[in-house]
C-alpha cells in the first residue's frame, strides 16, 4: 500500500523523475522531491498540492554529499520517517572515447554513480534506525549491455546494478528488512538526448527513439509498483522496454 508512504525522490523535476512524482502523488504518497531545478520544483510540488497531495521540495545537486544528506533530514523533518528512496537523477553525455571528452566522463561518473552512492549514504543511517526502508535506483538497459559511443554512462549503469545488487545482499546478510529494486528503462521520452554533444550519436539516438521510446509514466508504474509491494516482498530487478524489441 503506497497511500501514506514518505517516499524521496531524486532527478524528480522532469522525466522519469517528474512522472512518479505524479503517479505516487495520486495513490496518496508524501512525497519530497530533490533536483536542481527549483522553479521546475516549485512548480511541480503546486501541481500535486492543487491536486490534492503532498509534496515538498529541496533543491539538490546530488554530486554534493551534503546535498544528499540534506534531502533526507529534510524530509524526516517534514514527515517524521523516509519509507523509500528513488535515486533516480541522471545524465548521458555520450560520445566516443577517441574524442577525449574527459570532462563529460567525470560528470556522468558524479551524477550517475557517486549521485546514488551519496543518496544510499544519506538514507541508510535513517533505515537502520527506524528498521525498515526501501531503495530503488534507476539503471538503464545500458546497465545490462553496452553500446558504441556510450562507455562512460554505460559504465555509470553497470555500476548503481552492481551496487544495488551489493546493497540486497549485505541487507539480506545484515538482516536489515531494506528492500532493494534496481529499473532498466529502455529510450524513455526525457530531457537526456539534449546533452549529448556528439551531432553523428545525438542523430542515432534520435532515430532510435523514434522508433522505441517509451512515455516516461511506463517507468513511473514499474516503481509504483515496486513500492506498492507486501512486506516481505522484494522486487528486485525490472527491465522496462518495448514488446518484441531486442536490448
Amino acid at each position: 500500500m503506497i497511500k501514506g508512504k514518505v517516499i524521496v525522490i531524486t532527478g524528480a523535476s522532469s522525466g522519469i523523475g517528474a512522472a512518479t512524482v505524479k503517479r505516487l502523488a495520486a495513490a496518496g504518497a508524501k512525497l519530497v522531491l530533490g533536483a536542481r531545478h527549483e522553479d521546475k520544483l516549485r512548480q511541480l510540488a503546486a501541481e500535486i498540492k492543487d491536486n490534492g497531495g503532498q509534496a515538498t521540495y529541496r533543491v539538490t545537486d546530488v554530486t554534493n554529499r551534503s546535498n544528499n544528506q540534506d534531502l533526507v533530514e529534510y524530509a524526516v523533518e517534514q514527515f517524521g520517517r523516509v519509507d523509500a528512496i528513488f535515486l533516480n537523477a541522471g545524465i548521458m553525455p555520450s560520445s566516443r572515447l577517441a574524442e577525449l571528452k574527459v570532462d563529460d566522463w567525470d560528470r556522468t561518473i558524479d551524477v550517475n554513480l557517486k549521485g546514488v552512492l551519496y543518496g544510499i549514504a544519506a538514507v541508510l543511517p535513517v533505515f537502520k534506525k527506524q528498521g525498515y526502508g526501501q531503495v530503488i535506483a534507476t539503471s538503464s538497459v545500458a546497465g545490462l549491455k553496452t553500446y558504441a559511443g556510450y562507455a562512460p554512462y554505460c559504465a555509470s549503469k553497470w555500476a548503481v546494478r552492481e551496487i544495488m545488487a551489493t546493497l540486497r545482499l549485505e541487507a539480506a546478510q545484515d538482516k536489515a528488512n531494506i528492500k532493494t529494486t534496481t529499473i532498466y528503462p529502455a529510450a524513455v521520452h526525457s530531457n537526456l538526448i539534449s546533452g549529448i554533444a556528439d551531432a553523428d550519436i545525438q542523430k542515432g539516438e534520435m532515430a532510435v527513439r523514434a522508433q522505441t521510446e517509451l512515455p516516461a509514466d511506463e517507468v513511473a508504474k514499474a516503481v509504483e509498483y515496486a513500492v506498492d509491494a507486501p512486506t516481505g516482498t522484494d522486487i528486485q530487478d525490472l527491465t522496462i522496454a518495448p514488446l518484441n524489441q531486442e536490448w
